[in-house]
């Protein structure tokens, strides 16, 4: 029988044993069937009793149905593997975060080669050597923390010379240059065939991709093939991460710089808005107190601001601080604003001088732009303690010369300009059309400046002058006359005796100023008042009779005190050179004369016999020829015009001395 591929050859009957062996090979390829199911065609042609050349026809049918099964599996497996490449391909262009990047890399390795182990390494050019950075199917600790220089084991090698090496088994081949710390974790692993491919860009190499075994194997160039085409991927996939990484690091760079920027212009913006309402508030002629109101609003915080003394100057959106003492002397030393407990102050100066202190609460973090505002607005506030002080000094010298021009009398040559007077006075905010009141203030001369300066700001504030006069601290200030009816003895009827208020008495004003000025300097201050005067000219005489009151509080033991002389009864009669006895009469009895020139009654005669007769209700009645009944009823209606003191020891004395003076006088 000839053999099959003789085209000269017979075609075989369909029952010929060659043919139905021929016919099973065709189908084992058809079906995919293992290799040793083909050896078994051979066997039924040897076992049916075919002649040796069919047998060698069969055996070499078998061996040519072999040869296309295994390239069958070639183009399968290469197939396969370029799926997968695609796969991979489009997993790894998919990606955007290295890392992630990484781990599928390496995870695809050792799945399409089907090894134990799957590593990848990265060159650091910095230390010049190429690190561990991703494994898969690793149990080594010191495996995974290898670092390889360059040249060095067989990844060193590929990642300097940038072609693949492979290793049936690294342990004993001798190609490569061992070192103690690679083949300690090498060993640890227990890696044997090891096949690593270089990581290209171009032609710069970025690390190295490893397929590994526990078990001796051999690397074929297929398999050497597939890595570096993933390799090639990967590396692609690597860099496009890596970029991503970068440009995303720049965006946040560029995103930080861009709020830098934003943060930058808008600190700008506010100090540019602050110079403007700053510079604006000086220029229209604004206060400490328009100044902490700005500077509040700007900070989001209340702002309070002291003098040198520590004495209050504004408050705006902040509870009663005290003047910060050592936040003062720390940002006196280091000429910036500091922070005390969540409180931000800044020293006042002008040079070396201490002027006071602003104090910003309610924000204790501040930017440095908001810091930097906050020391501007302390310059500000310099600038306006200066040119306050500047001013207040020219207008006390003003004011010191009006004042002491107004309580000059006239004489030795000396002749009063009224019109150019009233002039200047009107430009101080004082109208002396209008009764004014004098009031001397006396104290320890260390404390003189001290009076001054708060007398001086009360002044103001009553649109009045004060000043140095004599040595002695005076103030001016408006007051109107009371009327006919004396002040109102306690008790008194207020229908029948009305009064006039506080502000009008100068008795009242004094010793007012001499308690509050006493308490807020902790010293004593004696305060004398006399007026009001009706007339600019009448001024001296008033505050000759406000000066002999200070003296006379002096000679009666009452130092700190204040009042005025009429207030002192008979004393003050005395001590004021009886210049006022009609008005002590009118002030001490002034009720009752006047209720008998308007009802025809005969009070004051009644009440003349009753201390007459030493304040007997029986030999009233008989000096006045009336019954008892009437007396009584007459010295009732005395007490409802004089209050229920009025037959008190010290009321009764000025009493019988304003009767006395009363007869003298009528």
């Amino acid at each position: 029988m000839g053999r099959v591929n003789d085209a000269s050859s017979p075609r075989p009957p369909l029952d010929n044993p060659v043919a139905a062996a021929l016919r099973a090979l065709l189908g084992l390829l058809a079906e995919g069937a293992p290799a040793e199911r083909f050896a078994a065609a051979a066997g039924e042609v040897r076992s049916g009793g075919g002649d040796p050349a069919e047998l060698a026809f069969v055996e070499d049918a078998t061996r040519v149905a072999l040869d296309v099964r295994r390239t069958l599996g070639q183009h399968r497996r290469r197939e396969a593997e370029l799926t997968a490449l695609f796969d991979t391909a489009g997993d790894l262009a998919a990606l955007r975060d290295l890392d992630a990047v990484l781990r599928a890399i390496v995870r695809r390795a050792r799945t399409l080669l089907g090894t134990d182990v799957a590593y990848l390494t990265l060159n650091d050019p910095v230390a010049g050597d190429t690190f561990m950075r991703v494994t898969d199917g690793s149990v080594s600790a010191a495996f995974q923390q290898l670092r390889l220089g360059m040249g060095e084991g067989l990844g060193g090698l590929v990642a300097q010379t940038a072609r693949p090496y492979a290793s049936s088994d690294y342990g004993a081949d001798g190609r490569f240059k061992h070192t103690a710390a690679i083949d300690r974790g090498v060993g640890e692993e227990g890696l044997r065939g090891i096949l690593g491919v270089p990581l290209r860009v171009g032609t710069r190499v970025i690390g190295v991709l490893y397929a590994a075994d526990r078990a001796v194997r051999a690397f074929a160039p297929d398999a050497v093939a597939l890595l570096s085409s993933l390799a090639d991927h990967a590396a692609v996939a690597i860099d496009g991460a890596r970029l991503l990484e970068e440009t995303r690091a720049a965006l946040v760079e560029l995103g930080g710089a861009n709020e830098t920027i934003r943060a930058h212009s808008e600190a700008m913006r506010l100090a540019t808005e602050t110079h403007d309402r700053l510079t604006d508030l000086v220029l229209r002629g604004g206060d400490v107190g328009d100044l902490a109101r700005d500077v509040a609003g700007l900070l989001g915080g209340g702002i309070v601001v002291h003098d040198a003394d520590g004495t209050e100057l504004a408050r705006v959106r902040a509870d009663p601080l005290a003047a910060p003492v050592r936040g003062v002397a720390d940002s006196r030393t280091g000429g910036r604003a500091v922070s005390v407990d969540g409180v931000w102050v800044w020293a006042v100066m002008a040079g070396p001088e201490l002027l006071g202190s602003v104090a910003l609460t309610g924000r204790p973090g501040l930017t440095d732009s908001e810091r930097r505002l906050f020391e501007r607005a302390g310059l500000v506030t310099a600038l306006l303690l200066l040119l306050r002080r500047s001013i207040a000094e020219a207008e006390d010298r003003v004011r010191g010369e009006l004042l002491n021009d107004l309580l000059t009398p006239e004489g030795a040559g000396r002749v009063h300009d009224g019109a150019s007077r009233r002039i200047r006075a009107r430009r101080l905010g004082l109208d002396l059309s209008r009764p004014q009141a004098v009031l001397v203030l006396q104290c320890d001369p260390a404390a003189r400046g001290r009076v001054a300066s708060e007398a001086a700001r009360r002044a103001r504030a009553a649109r009045g002058l004060s000043g140095v006069h004599e040595g002695l601290v005076v103030m001016v200030v408006p007051a109107e006359r009371r009327g006919a009816v004396p002040a109102q003895r306690p008790g008194a009827a207020p229908a029948e005796r009305p009064a006039a208020t506080p502000a009008e008495r100068p008795g009242d004003l004094a010793r007012s100023l001499a308690a509050e000025l006493g308490l807020a300097l902790g010293t004593p201050v004696t305060v004398g008042a006399a007026g009001p005067a009706d007339r600019p000219g009448a001024l001296p005489a008033v505050y000759a009779e406000a000066l002999r009151c200070v003296e006379a509080l002096h000679t009666l033991g009452r130092p700190g005190q204040g009042a005025a002389l009429a207030e002192l009864g008979f004393l003050g009669v005395l001590l004021g050179d009886r210049a006022d006895v009609s008005g002590y009469v009118e002030r001490v009895l002034g009720p009752v004369i006047a209720y008998d020139a308007q009802r025809g009654t005969e009070l004051v005669r009644t009440l003349d016999a009753y201390f007459a007769h030493g304040a007997s209700l029986s030999k009233a009645k008989d000096a006045l020829h009336v019954h008892v009944n009437t007396v009584v009823q007459r010295l009732d209606r005395i007490r409802r015009l004089l209050g229920d003191d009025w037959n008190a020891p010290a009321a009764a004395l000025e009493l019988q001395l304003a009767l006395r003076l009363y007869r003298l006088t009528s």
